[in-house]
């Protein structure tokens, strides 16, 4: 094959009229009996290619007909735009080059059960839907990042082996460190805190860990935080920050990812009709409306999925709910100067009913009442000495947050279940691939 320029099928928009290769895989294969039709694939996107009998030589027709789904190639053509081909343009090939022919596909062009495709996560990740969400979730995670290096927040990353809980210990994997028990990482906040001290405002970005036996759409035993700490930030600070954030993503998500929303068929007029601030409404109000919907709930309790989706439904953005009673959160929350009934606290909803993406609040700085409140939850207190430490050496007023970046790419790309969010989702009674 003649050296052309190699490009990614992403980048094919530049070089129309122009003869590149390209390499990748084999999607699908569709013949006329004169004309291939190369449905191929790079990783970046999906792309036609035209193959005519009487336009190439023979021996490029007869590795054509060998092709099978899968098989990875080597193509050369011309770029031309077609509005009717997938990403509106095609490649008319004059070349081809068989890197390696695939054996028969076990996930094919129809339909297959969701524990099917489970079983074989390695293989349905290559499909054009599922590719697109993984490039989504990355610019998200891209997105967040430029967000906060803008902003002079500094990456600290959080241990994933710990010796205390953060936020309860009915959900926590338990390991042997040496001899010792150890539990993996639920939230990297506490240590976030203490960089904090140190860095003034910090971010980390790593896997946690929750045990819950649970089977709905939204969970996983293993997931990825977004978590931002910031010292002299207080609970208004807080909740700008994270709009700002989410705001900055999802304009994100809109401008560089408009192909991949479209594979996807995202309605993406729900996501352009979003506008800065985003609305706020109390615990207090959100029971209300709840009970103004004829959905019984006492104050006091915790909201599950259709409680959120009934708050959120009534909203055409994300919408904060703050000001959660003291006993339904972690026991370093601040409680409320003006009402101690109540933290300084909020959750962040998304609309369409995909629920709480982001939580987070102001944290306690007064050494006496986090001891206290340590004493009340029956955490063991020598576990948390160092972080009781941060209020002995320097207190001052902070702040954070946590996003879930799976619950956060489940509500951009507009898909029902968490577990297409992550390349290889760890559900209850899934551990394989």
């Amino acid at each position: 094959m003649i050296a052309v320029e190699t490009v990614s099928i992403k980048n094919l928009y530049r070089h129309v009229g122009e003869e590149v290769t390209l390499q990748g895989w084999l999607y699908n294969l569709r013949s006329s009996g004169k004309i291939f039709f190369l449905i191929i694939r790079d990783g970046s996107g999906i792309v036609q290619g035209v193959l005519v009998k009487k336009e190439t030589s023979t021996e490029t027709w007869e590795k054509a007909k060998q092709l099978t789904q899968e098989s990875s190639l080597r193509v050369r053509g011309v770029v031309r735009e077609e509005p009717r081909s997938p990403g509106g343009f095609e490649i008319q090939l004059t070349d081809l080059e068989i890197i390696g022919i695939a054996e028969p596909y076990p996930i094919s062009l129809k339909e297959h059960g969701v524990d099917f495709l489970a079983e074989r996560r390695h293989l349905w990740i290559r499909t054009p839907r599922q590719s697109a969400i993984l490039r989504i979730r990355a610019g998200i995670e891209h997105a967040s990042r430029v967000f906060f290096h803008e902003r002079d927040f500094i990456l600290a990353d959080a241990p994933i082996i710990t010796p205390a809980a953060c936020e309860g210990t009915t959900t926590l994997f338990e390991i042997d460190y040496h001899g010792e028990k150890a539990f993996l990482s639920q939230s990297g906040q506490l240590y976030n805190e203490a960089n904090a001290m140190a860095l003034g405002r910090m971010y980390c970005f790593g896997p946690t860990f929750r045990a819950e036996k649970s089977k709905t759409r939204r969970h996983l035993m293993e997931f990825w935080m977004l978590e931002a700490e910031a010292a002299f930030f207080d609970f208004e600070d807080n909740m700008r920050l994270q709009e700002d954030l989410v705001y900055h993503i999802v304009s994100h998500v809109l401008q560089h990812h408009r192909a991949d929303l479209d594979i996807l068929k995202r309605d993406i007029g729900r996501l352009e009709a979003i506008k800065l601030p985003f609305p706020r409404i109390s615990y207090t109000d959100a029971v209300e409306l709840l009970n103004s919907k004829g959905i019984e709930f006492k104050w006091g309790d915790d909201f599950g999925a259709p409680d959120e989706t009934a708050i959120s439904d009534h909203f055409d953005s994300p919408v904060f709910v703050h000001h959660f009673p003291v006993g339904i959160k972690a026991f370093y929350f601040k409680p409320d100067p003006d009402n101690p009934e109540v933290v300084l606290g909020a959750d962040l909803l998304a609309p369409e009913g995909y629920g709480e993406i982001i939580g987070g609040g102001q944290r306690l700085d007064d050494l006496k009442l986090l001891e206290q409140r340590i004493e009340e939850h029956g955490l063991p207190q020598e576990a948390f000495e160092w972080y009781v430490d941060l209020r002995r050496y320097g207190t001052v007023p902070h702040s954070g947050f946590g996003l879930g970046i799976e619950r956060t790419v489940s509500w951009l790309c507009g898909i029902e279940h968490i577990r297409e969010t992550i390349p290889f989702p760890r559900t209850l009674y899934r551990i394989y691939p």
